[in-house]
């Protein structure tokens, strides 16, 4: 995976002046959008369309340094206006193009270069678990993608949740872990946005069909799963893990991710300092 990271920093490097493929994107990772921003997120602490724009800032800087027009330079790197490429390069750099064709002032942003960093020698729990083809019924909703904090959608899904269905899934469940599930699928598409939706689940494992007019179902195919327990204050415990999966585990595994549904559990006992939650990973062997 890290490989495949560095190709697409090359293919990025490359193309800093034309339109990024989304395409080529996908060809050159092989991961779904949901997945791949996740993974890059948690890698390089930013997203990707930042990154993007910081490298054509910084390459239009050093030209800007060597004599170019700020109005050349502004159209090269994909802004629309002189004054749409002034605003992002003072928000970046803390000055006006026009001051630092001026006075020679530089700043600068490094390509990545992804690879692996052992660092501190803590260990990570988990195991790998097939599952058989099972149902999730529930209740769910479009909710904003979030990786860190609570996710206010998602309280809301949850608050919105009757006791009659609340009843009407616990009749159903009949798998592990008998207990709520929380489920993320259906992500918006487009690597370069810097928001989007999914959807959001809550609801029971079952091998049972849902009968009930006040609940959705989906399916989730035969798998492996990575499946990593964790315990500890809720959500920073579990987003933790989840980000350590993504930039330390997937890319030292010999597993790679696949395009099924996220899934996680937490067993509230009415405190948030000592949470159990387990993640589980969609994933194939390399």
């Amino acid at each position: 995976m890290l490989q495949q990271f560095n190709l697409l920093m090359d293919y990025i490097e490359t193309h800093l002046t034309e339109d990024i493929s989304r395409e080529e994107i996908t060809k050159i990772v092989g991961l779904s959008d949901y997945h791949f921003k996740r993974m890059f997120s948690y890698l390089a602490g930013m997203s990707l369309s930042e990154y993007i724009k910081n490298r054509r800032l910084s390459v239009a800087n050093a030209e800007l340094i060597n004599g170019a027009r700020v109005t050349d330079v502004a159209y090269k790197y994909r802004y629309q206006s002189v004054e749409g490429f002034s605003r992002a390069f003072r928000e970046w750099n803390g000055f006006l193009p026009s001051e630092v064709v001026k006075n020679k002032i530089q700043k600068s942003f490094p390509k990545f270069t992804f690879f692996i960093d052992i660092r501190g020698g803590k260990s990570m729990e988990f195991k790998i678990e097939k599952k058989e083809q099972f149902n999730i019924v529930g209740v769910s909703k479009r909710v904003p993608i979030q990786f860190e904090g609570v996710n206010n959608a998602i309280v809301e899904l949850a608050q919105t949740i009757t006791e009659q269905q609340r009843k009407e899934m616990h009749q159903l469940a009949d798998l592990y872990p008998h207990y709520v599930l929380n489920v993320s699928y259906n992500f918006d598409d487009g690597y370069l946005e810097e928001k989007g939706y999914l959807t959001h689940m809550i609801g029971f494992a079952t091998t049972k069909e849902n009968l009930y007019a006040d609940l959705e179902q989906i399916t989730v195919e035969e798998s492996l799963w990575a499946i990593f327990p964790n315990e500890g204050p809720f959500p920073q415990t579990l987003q933790e893990t989840t980000a350590r999966i993504y930039s330390e585990w997937l890319p030292s595994s010999d597993y790679e991710l696949v395009d099924l549904p996220g899934i996680s559990f937490s067993k509230h006992n009415g405190q948030s300092e000592n949470v159990y939650s387990e993640i589980w990973v969609p994933v194939k062997k390399k």
